[in-house]
């Protein structure tokens, strides 16, 4: 292979690559009509700010600027995992009227090796330093004093962190109330507890009263229906004594009292 057959085969990569060229496309505002040039050239623009900030944090001296820096690192690492990358998956595998199916795998082989671009920035995690070659964003100074080197997990390991006095006491006090609002919890669950067997008891209760006053119930309608029997019947008899056939009898006894009058008037006016 000569030197103008390889020239020749670097050209046309370079074309191949240069629609994907974040700098060229905004220059030339094409990527508003991709969706994905445009995501994806926002994607690259990111992780090189990613990369800056990573050299500066790794050249400050300035402990808390460092953790500050590699804090910002990792959030925007953290977006573009989480949120970009998916959506350039998608967006490569839509298909796009005037691409190729060369240009369409080219696309998909860009999204996938953002992954390892973006896992390769330091953020002065444990996972990052292995990842390049041993050196972290969060060092340690040779006088001692508080190191922020933090396992994968975001947790700080024991030997670099050493509280003081005073967070001690912050923290024995936190840990003393946080004991009393569990006891006051367990109180709390023991009186809803205690509410819920006698809620449980009183239902009961009331499941058990219920067919007695059913029973009295009837008691009462049954009661009272004949009593109403009864006054009907007693009505009966009364209008039963004073009909036509007891008339001798009224004739009689009035006949009597009008007798006993007139003896009594003639005793009275003697």
């Amino acid at each position: 292979m000569t030197v103008i057959d390889i020239l020749t085969r670097v050209d046309a990569i370079c074309q191949k690559y240069d629609k994907y060229d974040a700098e060229k496309l905004n220059g030339a505002n094409v990527a508003g009509e991709d969706p994905f040039a445009r995501l994806y050239g926002s994607v690259d623009a990111e992780i090189s700010q990613c990369v800056e900030k990573a050299e500066a944090a790794r050249q400050e001296k300035n402990r808390a600027a460092v953790v500050a820096l590699n804090a910002e690192i990792r959030r925007a690492k953290a977006k573009l995992l989480e949120e970009d990358l998916p959506k350039l998956q998608r967006l490569a595998l839509k298909k796009v009227k005037g691409l190729t199916k060369e240009e369409l795998a080219t696309r998909s082989d860009l999204v996938a090796a953002l992954p390892d671009r973006i896992q390769s920035i330091p953020d002065g995690s444990s996972s990052a330093t292995k990842k390049n070659g041993g050196w972290g964003a969060s060092g340690s100074r040779s006088g001692g004093g508080v190191k922020f080197d933090s396992t994968s997990d975001g947790n700080f390991d024991d030997e670099y962190f050493k509280g003081t006095e005073e967070s001690n006491k912050f923290r024995q006090e936190y840990e003393m109330r946080r004991m009393k609002q569990d006891e006051g919890l367990d109180v709390i669950g023991e009186g809803l507890a205690t509410l819920k067997n006698m809620a449980s008891d009183m239902n009961e209760e009331l499941d058990r009263q219920v067919p007695l006053m059913d029973e009295m119930d009837d008691k009462v309608d049954r009661a009272n229906a004949d009593l109403k029997n009864t006054n009907v019947r007693l009505k009966q008899t009364i209008l039963q004594m004073r009909s036509s056939r007891n008339f001798c009898i009224d004739i009689v006894l009035l006949c009597v009292i009008l007798g006993i009058a007139a003896y009594l008037y003639n005793v009275l006016k003697k």
